[in-house]
């Protein structure tokens, strides 16, 4: 008991524990004791990882089954049961026969069970009834597919909120049927620390990835950690998990998938008489086979595919009168016959299912912000692993030979050397002339009701009438927008408006927006920020510090309401002045009209 016990997780690797009691039980009682002799039956305190049918010490482990099961059937509880709650008591069982797979689909919100036959479902339906008084319904199985790729993908996945990175690629190549998922790492520890590549290498193995044609676990492949990256400051544990899945699955979507499909190994014993109907039935089911000889008996063997082979064994008793027999034993997983079909009917959404996102999330500006899964690749931070490498120079040759030697040589070959006296200056290099760029488009987002209630005006017409105040504040910030040519979109918040479905206009030269129910001013102004990016001037108007806020973290300009105050009145001040100058020009214009002589400094002040 007092040295560290050495024992193997399913996942492979090895851990290290200490017992810290064994108990000796008879019934509810148990005494406590320093060793237990061969033969013995003991409880064993203090290992937190063991598994059903697992050995200790230097017994060999547990063969593993022979048989595997090939159809999934769903659960359904007694009406008025919730299956959430029937869940948990099946994972009780599960724990006590690792044979029983249970799998929550959360997408269809059901039960299914991975069984062997009539028989096992029977032995699960009584336990169930016998064990939690519950009689469940076991309907129609399905088939269980699998999935592997046909040629090697990277995968690469970044995981980068604000405060948070972390950055996987991953190398997938196939592997022959029946090899399963093999996992290696070779990216160098200067890259990366070793405690981060094990953690990756653990996130591979602690979950059941799925393919993107109908969602099925994949298999026979052989996924390598070829490079990653962490910061020092901002990479958590949890990054390098949303990494390594969101890696895996970009690399599956790049990837030609192929649907595999369960076949059986069979043997089938049946009278000379029956022979040809069941060779004809094999080849309608698209089996391989050969015949034997027997004495009284035929028998013939192959492998033929699951789903095609139904309930045969039946049909084999039915018309041999109980003298066939048919045996099956698992034979592996092999490309689908009707790939397509079986796609087409799964109408499985591998960018739907928000359980295992392709895409990544990468950095800009203080936020994060999502990247799918095709552009990744041009905002990774790491080179690719399937890159070639670029050619090296070859090294410089040494030789032996000195100065005098190689111009001797250049002599005989080439001449006399003729340096000459005077070389002409060359002419200096031209200067590139600076490229104009296009002059940036200007926006003004004014919060309606936060400028509305904040200018003192306003919010007392707003207190009698709010419709009169909206269409005052839409003309003020119209007259503003033709002034100062300014692209100005006035958003009001329908947030707590029932049923409101949003509304977008234009009056005069001005773009108002409302919003739909549930959608706050906030929300709307910051994806507006967002989807006109940052080669545009941008203003937001709001007295709002929440608005204030995210407009600093995208880096646009931002207007206090008094500050927005000031601005249009100075505007309409300078628009009142150039309207009197007019009217003095066009007045003086007319006096001298009169006289038959305009000068030169009213024409330029008359409008054309």
């Amino acid at each position: 008991m007092r040295a560290p016990l050495s024992y193997c997780l399913p996942s492979g690797e090895r851990l290290e524990e200490k017992i810290k009691e064994l108990r000796f039980y008879s019934g509810a009682k148990f005494e406590t004791g320093t060793q237990a002799p061969a033969g013995c039956i003991c409880a064993v305190l203090g290992l937190s990882q063991t598994h059903p049918g697992q050995s200790l010490g230097v017994e060999a482990g547990a063969l593993p089954p022979l048989l595997e099961p090939v159809m999934a059937y769903r659960l359904r509880p007694p009406q008025g049961c919730d299956p959430a709650q029937l869940l948990p008591k099946l994972r009780q069982l599960e724990e006590e026969d690792p044979q029983l797979h249970i799998v929550w689909d959360s997408r269809l919100g059901e039960i299914r069970a991975q069984l062997m036959g009539q028989v096992q479902i029977e032995v699960l339906r009584s336990l169930v009834l016998e064990r939690f008084d519950t009689a469940i319904e076991v309907e129609e199985g399905r088939i269980l597919y699998k999935e592997t790729i046909a040629a090697p993908v990277e995968g690469v996945g970044h995981f980068e909120p604000l405060r948070h990175y972390a950055e996987v690629h991953l190398l997938l190549e196939p592997l022959p049927q029946g090899s399963g998922l093999v996992f290696d790492s070779q990216c160098s520890e200067d890259v990366l620390e070793r405690s981060w590549q094990r953690l990756i290498l653990t996130h591979l193995r602690e979950k059941t990835h799925l393919g993107v044609l109908t969602g099925a676990p994949i298999t026979d492949m052989k996924i390598t950690l070829a490079a990653g990256r962490a910061h020092l400051k901002h990479t958590e544990g949890g990054d390098f998990r949303q990494a390594t899945y969101r890696a895996l699955r970009q690399g599956l979507m790049q990837a030609q998938s192929i649907l595999l499909e369960p076949y059986y190994h069979f043997r089938l014993s049946l009278p000379q008489a029956q022979v040809g109907r069941a060779i004809g039935d094999l080849r309608a089911m698209s089996a391989s086979f050969s015949q034997e000889q027997a004495e009284e008996l035929a028998v013939l063997t192959g492998s033929v595919p699951v789903s095609a082979l139904g309930s045969y064994a039946m049909e084999v008793a039915a018309y041999t009168r109980g003298r066939g027999h048919l045996s099956c034993s698992p034979g592996g997983y092999a490309p689908c016959r009707n790939q397509e079909q079986i796609v087409a009917e799964t109408g499985y959404d591998p960018e739907a299912d928000l359980d295992n996102s392709p895409d990544s999330v990468f950095c800009a500006h203080g936020a994060g912000f999502p990247v799918k899964w095709q552009e990744v690749p041009a905002y990774m931070h790491l080179e690719s692993c399937l890159r070639p490498p670029s050619p090296e120079a070859p090294p410089p040759r040494r030789g032996n030979l000195d100065d005098r030697e190689l111009e001797a040589i250049m002599e005989r070959e080439f001449g006399p050397i003729r340096r000459p006296v005077y070389q002409s200056p060359s002419p200096p290099p031209a200067i590139a002339k600076p490229e104009l760029l296009p002059p940036r488009k200007e926006y003004l987002i004014v919060d309606g009701y936060n400028i509305l209630f904040a200018w003192e005006e306003l919010a007392s017409l707003a207190r009698e009438d709010l419709e009169s105040a909206r269409n005052k504040l839409m003309d003020i910030l119209s007259n503003y927008c033709g002034y100062k040519n300014r692209e100005v979109i006035l958003v009001f918040d329908g947030y707590r408006v029932k049923g409101s479905r949003g509304e977008r206009f234009q009056y005069h030269n001005l773009y108002v927006v409302y919003t739909r129910e549930n959608e706050t001013g906030d929300m709307y102004i910051e994806s507006l920020v967002r989807g006109i990016g940052k080669h545009d001037r941008v203003w937001v108007a709001t007295s709002d510090s929440l608005i204030q806020l995210s407009a600093f973290r995208t880096g646009v300009l931002r207007l206090s309401a008094r500050e927005l105050k000031a601005e249009v009145d100075s505007a309409c001040g300078e628009m009142t002045a150039l309207l009197q100058a007019m009217d003095r020009a066009q007045t003086v214009a007319r006096q001298q009209e009169k006289r038959g002589q305009i000068p030169e400094k009213l024409l330029r002040l008359l409008p054309e």
